[in-house]
């Protein structure tokens, strides 16, 4: 019989710098990004085993929370943390539409082709992401595991497990505090991963 895990993926709440292109600049939650976080969690009580978080505070200081209330192990991981936007870092839609519309309809198009200037490269942060899905699946086989992470991880995450293309990870809608779960079936020589449903917000 085939074991059974699961792999819960959970973007961090809102932030101090909400509705700009943080990527790897570290802004911390708000009052009101903690409460989404810990509303989530304890909408979907999980026996989990190990957190494994992104290194920027917004996920990483609410994983230690998490870990610390629940005495579960923690691990940080870099390859979790957002992409970085390049010249986009602290800046709005709606700033860059008054400055670089062009670029910004282009990249919403199609990401791959037309990323920010300094950017780094969506292929590159696909690769950093799916070493570390790869090595959480071996170190952790059999493990229910949370990982607390970025929007931009998930949708890399979710192109891949429902084998879209990578321009199309716009498409995906990874609110404040989405929560994603997996489901791990190790048999003796193989591994089956399923997509379940989104959990409610």
């Amino acid at each position: 019989m085939a074991a059974k895990a699961y792999i819960d993926l959970l973007r961090h709440g809102e932030t101090e710098n909400s509705m700009r292109f943080c990527g790897s600049t570290d802004h911390a939650l708000t009052t009101v990004g903690w409460q989404q976080m810990w509303a989530r969690v304890e909408q979907t009580p999980k026996h989990w085993q190990h957190i494994i978080t992104s290194p920027l505070i917004r996920c990483a200081y609410f994983a230690q929370a998490l870990a610390e209330r629940c005495a579960i192990p923690l691990t940080q991981d870099v390859r979790l943390q957002e992409i970085h936007f390049g010249a986009w870092e602290g800046r709005s839609a709606a700033e860059l539409m008054l400055t670089d519309a062009d670029a910004l309809a282009r990249f919403w198009q199609n990401p791959l082709e037309n990323p920010p200037l300094q950017a780094e490269h969506l292929l590159h942060f696909k690769t950093r992401v799916l070493a570390a899905w790869q090595d959480i699946q071996v170190q952790f086989a059999g493990q229910n595991i949370l990982l607390v992470t970025h929007s931009g991880v998930m949708r890399v995450l979710l192109c891949h497990l429902r084998q879209q293309p990578l321009e199309r990870l716009l498409e995906f809608d990874v609110p404040y505090a989405a929560m994603q779960t997996i489901e791990v079936r190790q048999h003796e020589s193989s591994c089956q991963i399923t997509l379940k449903r989104d959990s409610p917000a």
